[in-house]
Order: C-alpha cells, then sequence, then structure tokens
C-alpha cells in the first residue's frame, strides 16, 4: 500500500479515535513540561473535553453511516455494532474522570495525577479499537493498550500495599491470559491462513469439512477461556475481587464496565465472525450451537459462583467484584441464545443499565469509604439519616443490580429472560432465576445497613460535585429506563440495528 492509498480512505470516520489518541498525546506532553506549576485537575478537565469531541464524532457517524466502512484491507472496520461499544467507553470513562477529579483532590495517594488521566484516555483508545477490530492483530494490539493502562492505573496507589499487590496479581492472571488467548489465535491462524475475520470465516469452514474440526474446537475453547478474563468470567475471575479490593475505587469502576464492555464487544465479534460458518459436512447442520454449548456452561458457573462467593463479603469492594463475575454470566446468555437483533440490541441495553447502576454505585462506595476511613458494609450503616437522597440513590442502583421492578436492571435481566425462554434453553432460565433470588440477600444487606443499623456518627456527609453529577445522571438514567425502557430500546432498533445484522458482520 502505497502514500495514495492511504489518503485515499475517508479518515473523518476513524475521528473518535483520533480525537481520543490525540488528547492523550497533549495530555502526556502538558504533564511532562508544565512541571508543578499546573493545576493537575485542569487536565481531568481537559480530558473531559476529549471525551465530549470524540463523543460528537461518534454520534455523527450514527447519523450519516449507512453501512460499513473498512480501513487498511479491512483491519478496522466502523459499523454501528462498534458505534455502540464506543458510547458506552465514552460514557464510561467519562464517568471515570469525574469521579477520578473528586478522589485525587481529596486524597493523596495518587502522586501522577497527569499520567492517571491520560492512562484512562489510553485504555479508551484501546477499547474503541477492539470495538472496531476486523482482523486479530489489530483487535489483538487493542486489547493489549488497554490492559497495560489497566495494570498501571491498578498500581498507581504506589504507597499502598493491597493496591501493589493487587497491581502484581493483575499483570500475572492477566499475561497469563493473553497467553491462553494466543495460543487459540495461533491455531485459527494456522487452519485459515488468516488473521482477517472475514476471510477467516470460509477458511475455518473449509477446514473444518477437511476433517480439522477437533483441532478447531480446542482453538475455539482456548480463546474463550483466554477472553473470559477480561469480563472477569468463569475460569478467569479470580483476580476481579483482588484487584478491585487494592484499585483506586475509579479505577475499580473504570474496570468493571468499560473493560468488561469491551471484552463483550471482543468476544462477540470473534465468536461470530469465525465460527459462525462451521457447518457439519454429514448433516448440514451448524456447528457453531454446539460450540455455544461450553458458553453456555461458563455463563452458568459464572452466575452460580460469583453469586454464591458475594454471600460471605464484608469488604463492598470485593462484594461488587464478585457481583460483577455473576453479572458477566447474566450477559453471555445473549450470546448463547444466539439471535442477531437479540444478541445486539439486549446486550447493549444491559451494558447500559450495568453502566449506571455500577457507576452509581461505586461513587457512593467511594465517597462512603473514604469518609469512613473502612471499606466493610457497616461503613453503610446510618447512612440514609446522613445523606437520606445519597441513600435512596444507592438503594435504587443496587435494585438495578439485582434486576428488581423500576430499574433499568430489571428489564435489562427480563428481556434476556424471554430471549433463553424463546429459545427453550430452560435449564439457563432457571439458574438465572436462582441466582438472581440469591443475589436479593446480599444486595439487600446493605439497603438494611443504610436504613436498619445505627452509624457510629449522624454528621451529614456531602457528595463533592463531581460524584453528584454521576449519582444524579446514573440516578435519573436507572429510574427512566427501568419506567419508559422503550426509550433505549427504540433508539437501538432506529439508530443501530438496520445496519447490524449478520450479513454485515460476515
Amino acid at each position: 500500500m502505497g502514500v495514495k492509498d492511504i489518503f485515499a480512505y475517508d479518515w473523518t470516520y476513524l475521528m473518535p479515535e483520533i480525537t481520543i489518541l490525540g488528547f492523550a498525546t497533549i495530555l502526556s506532553i502538558m504533564d511532562m513540561i508544565a512541571g508543578k506549576r499546573l493545576n493537575r485537575t485542569i487536565l481531568g478537565w481537559f480530558a473531559l473535553v476529549g471525551i465530549a469531541i470524540a463523543t460528537y464524532f461518534v454520534l455523527d457517524n450514527v447519523a450519516t453511516l449507512q453501512e460499513p466502512y473498512s480501513y487498511l484491507f479491512d483491519t478496522m472496520r466502523v459499523d454501528s455494532f462498534g458505534n455502540a461499544f464506543k458510547l458506552l467507553f465514552l460514557t464510561g470513562v467519562a464517568f471515570a474522570i469525574l469521579l477520578s477529579i473528586s478522589y485525587i483532590k481529596e486524597s493523596d495517594e495518587v502522586k501522577h495525577t497527569g499520567e492517571f488521566y491520560y492512562l484512562l484516555l489510553t485504555g479508551l483508545l484501546g477499547a474503541m479499537v477492539m470495538a472496531s477490530s476486523a482482523d486479530l492483530i489489530t483487535l489483538f494490539v487493542g486489547l493489549e493498550i488497554l490492559s497495560l493502562s489497566s495494570y498501571i492505573l491498578v498500581g498507581m496507589r504506589k504507597k499502598n500495599l493491597a493496591s501493589n499487590e493487587s497491581a502484581f496479581k493483575y499483570v500475572v492472571t492477566g499475561s497469563i491470559a493473553t497467553a491462553i488467548t494466543l495460543f487459540g489465535i495461533s491455531y485459527l491462524y494456522g487452519f485459515s491462513g488468516t488473521t482477517n475475520l472475514y476471510e477467516m470465516t470460509q477458511r475455518l469452514a473449509e477446514a473444518y469439512h477437511n476433517g480439522f474440526g477437533f483441532m478447531i474446537l480446542i482453538g475455539f475453547a482456548f480463546m474463550i477461556v483466554g477472553l473470559t478474563f477480561k469480563i472477569s468470567a468463569i475460569p478467569n475471575h479470580m483476580w476481579a475481587p483482588d484487584v478491585y479490593q487494592g484499585a483506586a475505587t475509579p479505577v475499580t469502576a473504570f474496570l468493571a464496565v468499560v473493560s468488561k464492555s469491551a471484552g463483550f464487544a471482543l468476544i462477540i465479534r470473534v465468536v461470530i465472525l469465525s465460527f459462525a460458518g462451521l457447518f457439519n459436512p454429514e448433516t448440514q447442520m451448524s456447528m457453531f450451537m454446539d460450540l455455544l454449548w461450553y458458553v453456555s456452561i461458563i455463563a452458568a458457573l459464572s452466575m452460580i459462583i460469583g453469586n454464591t462467593m458475594a454471600l460471605r463479603q464484608t469488604n463492598i469492594k470485593r462484594l461488587m467484584a464478585y457481583s460483577g463475575i455473576a453479572q458477566a454470566g447474566y450477559l453471555l446468555v445473549p450470546l448463547v441464545i444466539f439471535t442477531q437483533s437479540f444478541i445486539f440490541e439486549q446486550t447493549i441495553f444491559f451494558l447500559s443499565a450495568y453502566l449506571l447502576a455500577a457507576f452509581g454505585t461505586f461513587a457512593i462506595i467511594m465517597v462512603v469509604t473514604r469518609d469512613r476511613k473502612t471499606e466493610d458494609l457497616k461503613a453503610f450503616a446510618g447512612l440514609y439519616h446522613r445523606a437520606p437522597l445519597a441513600a435512596v440513590a444507592m438503594t435504587l442502583f443496587l435494585l438495578s443490580l439485582a434486576g428488581i421492578p423500576i430499574s433499568a436492571g430489571f428489564f435489562g435481566k427480563f428481556y434476556i429472560f424471554l430471549g433463553a425462554i424463546g429459545n427453550g434453553s430452560f435449564w439457563l432460565v432457571g439458574i438465572m432465576l436462582a441466582t438472581s433470588v440469591i443475589s436479593y440477600y446480599y444486595y439487600f444487606g446493605i439497603i438494611r445497613q443504610m436504613y436498619m443499623r445505627p452509624g457510629e456518627t449522624e454528621a451529614a456527609l456531602k457528595l463533592p460535585a463531581g460524584v453528584l453529577v454521576v449519582v444524579i445522571v446514573a440516578a435519573l438514567g436507572t429510574f427512566v429506563l427501568g419506567i419508559l425502557p422503550e426509550i433505549l430500546i427504540n433508539y437501538i432498533h432506529d439508530f443501530f440495528n438496520p445496519y447490524f445484522n449478520l450479513g454485515d458482520m460476515l
């Protein structure tokens, strides 16, 4: 490819990624040359400006892009699938920066403030690349950009022993997961002779017909096991409780929502594009549904282990980690059901509801644990008397995570229930219902502390401005989508779903 070919592309569709890259670069230069003269809070607000501009470009792509647009031999593909996930990433990182501004201002644990902000932007860039990747190489590059940024963010509290330990565990387990993923990728490349996901679909089908079906299944198994690390699902889930506990709370929220959403974007693209074309040459039946049987086992175990282990937790951030493992199990069910509109619409809706509830929850966790200087559940005792509105908002977020009516999380789970029943996956439905009931115990345990347990102090608890913005936006979004879910469903269908179909992806 020559220079003329590069300039022949319409690069405006990649302006969201270019904007984030540019702002991350400028932030790093500003941080390097400003010394101690610059108030580092300005860097946080500057990063928010970059996110706002990138969001504008994504929305412009949503309005103007009529069909997928590919770059550089189809290594990057801008389509409605990627645009929907990018909006989630941008919103999540904007929330994380708002929390970080307050966290860093009132805490002296993070010394390198400038690095903190532009690492959030580079992590965001990696997630956006993952969402638009159409090639295993660019996909892996995006994955590593996100992973490396996350590793450093987790260890930013350099003088905190728990942070150091969690960062070390995160790097080690992440490296193992990366090695497993690459091993699975090597099988796919070996049998297809290409790293392009769209070419791989047909070539893997040919290799499968030529007697290499078992080896392709091995490659599938290794890839899925490796990629479950990014979504903190079984069997790569044990890093989550330690990392969630040791990381700064805004970073924990970033990992819980943005990193998890990027992992699902990656899994959906790779699984559908690489394996959807596999057919048994004798029966002419799709082998893809047989492959998804393994995914259903991962989903079921994630729901069971995540919810049962959360019952014994007294540390609020470890509890949220196991809750996140269970949520990953629920989110894998649409992939098992596998209908093209369902897997997209309901996954985006569930992730949107989870984004609002999780960030709202972590925002209040950050303020309460910092005020009481403990992360024990007892820190929430008497919160209703200290900050009534914060307690009501926290209750709404917990109801959403539990999947109880009047919350967005209820409809997120409800749509998945309906899809699983319609698909005949009654055993998964039973597990979802049973584990959801189990989750009520530990979610309502937090609510019980807020309303029914006396606190050690009755002093009013004030939410900082950035935290207050996150809590208000998240609470309003959770409530409105819990009453009128069709607002988001119709938006997804009208602006994304018409161009999301297997024809586009395959």
